[in-house]
């Protein structure tokens, strides 16, 4: 039986290729910046691409290597490259894809700090941007420029919930001859792997739901392609936004309960927004489990499951969303996503606070949306927690 052949499980807990000489379970912390090499000539070959020896941190390191690999065997690609955090992907990426004088074809219920990076930086530097709702194929069409050379996806969307048909998107980038970049935070390889719908490009934050436990800050990106993977990271070497050992050395541990975390969390949310969709103060529900999700049919097609990110409304507006906020007693009020804790947060005044108003109005991200990332508490626990703060409202 070969290892190649493992299914999703069996590769969280064996996949990247590492065999310790020791005989160690575990990969090893190489919490080293330098290594030595054997000869003055394997120590050329190896700066000259001749050796796939170890050299120096920044460039390359064992740890990361075995995170970087199973990821990448995870979404089905070539190759993985991990970041010290998710916006050093983004980064990476926009450098990497991006030249003076290009446009960008983007989500408009994108992640904030990915969007601002786009109009407040890069920007200065000539290239242009376009933000439109990428669930309407018709948007994208109209969207893209002659001078446009990627399409740029987060699906679900953060925070509207929004799904994009990955397959339809692909086709469209093809056909123009795009580079096609997706943001796969919010459903992890588990839920949802890009490249087999045509995606050339798939990132995380592996702050979330990858690491799951709230105590890594990092980024991971796959390309399906060689060449691709080359260019990618070369960059991310010449920017210096290497991970560090350790963090990788976490971010494996926290991997291999990748499956259960998300099963146990998805569970939970589907409970939950039930109880929401029926609760007489709430306005409106976004959660690709309910039928009531616009595109409840294309999740079903490109997701395995619908995921534990749930954004609602409330009657009230915002007010009555901050008096939810600030009543729970479980759900932690908190942002970022994807860790065995619930999280409630207000992307309008949190993450995404720095998106103009015009743009968030006409994003969907409204002042009343209030985002939950459901964990893996007991979920009698985070229902009675809702019902007790809703009654506040």
């Amino acid at each position: 039986m070969s290892k190649e052949n493992l299914r999703f499980n069996s590769k969280l807990i064996h996949g990247g290729g590492y065999k310790n000489k020791l005989g160690a379970v575990n990969v090893p912390i190489y919490q080293s910046s330098t290594f030595e090499f054997i000869t003055a000539e394997e120590g050329a070959r190896c700066f000259n691409g001749e050796s796939d020896g170890y050299i120096y941190t920044r460039l390359g390191n064992p740890t990361i290597h075995v995170l970087e690999r199973t990821v990448a065997e995870l979404e089905n690609g070539f190759g993985g490259i991990a970041t010290s955090s998710g916006m050093g992907a983004v980064s990476t990426i926009y450098m990497a894809l991006l030249s003076k004088g290009d446009h960008i074809v983007s989500s408009d219920a994108v992640y904030g700090p990915s969007r601002g990076l786009m109009e407040d930086h890069f920007s200065r530097f000539g290239v242009e941007s376009t933000y439109v709702n990428t669930s309407d194929i018709e948007n994208i069409k109209k969207a893209i420029r002659p001078n446009t050379k990627v399409l740029y996806l987060e699906t679900p969307a953060n925070p509207t919930i929004d799904i994009s048909d990955l397959k339809a998107c692909s086709e469209i980038a093809k056909a123009n001859n795009l580079l096609m970049v997706v943001d796969n935070t919010f459903s992890s390889p588990y839920l949802q792997r890009p490249i087999e719908f045509g995606a050339d490009v798939v990132f995380h934050s592996i702050t979330k739901f990858i690491n799951g436990h709230a105590d890594v800050v990092g980024g991971v990106i796959v390309a399906k392609e060689e060449a691709l993977y080359k260019k990618l990271r070369s960059m991310m070497i010449a920017m210096g936004c290497n991970m560090d050992p350790h963090q990788a050395y976490l971010v494996i541990r926290g991997l291999k309960t990748l499956a259960i975390r998300v099963d146990r969390a998805q569970q939970n949310a589907i409970v939950l927004a039930d109880f929401l969709e029926k609760h007489p103060k709430v306005e409106w529900i976004k959660y690709p489990g309910l039928k009531s999700h616009p595109q409840y049919e294309l999740a079903k097609k490109q997701m395995d499951g619908p995921g534990a990110m749930i954004s609602f409304g409330l009657k009230g507006g915002l007010e009555a969303g901050r008096k939810l906020m600030n009543s729970v007693k479980v759900a932690i009020l908190a942002v970022s996503l994807g860790g065995v804790e619930t999280l409630i947060e207000h992307p309008a005044s949190m993450t995404h606070s720095k998106v103009s108003l015009a743009d968030k109005k006409k994003a969907g991200i409204s002042d009343g949306l209030v985002r939950l990332s459901v964990g893996i508490e007991d979920v009698d626990d985070l229902l009675r927690d809702l019902d007790q703060a809703l009654a506040e409202v």
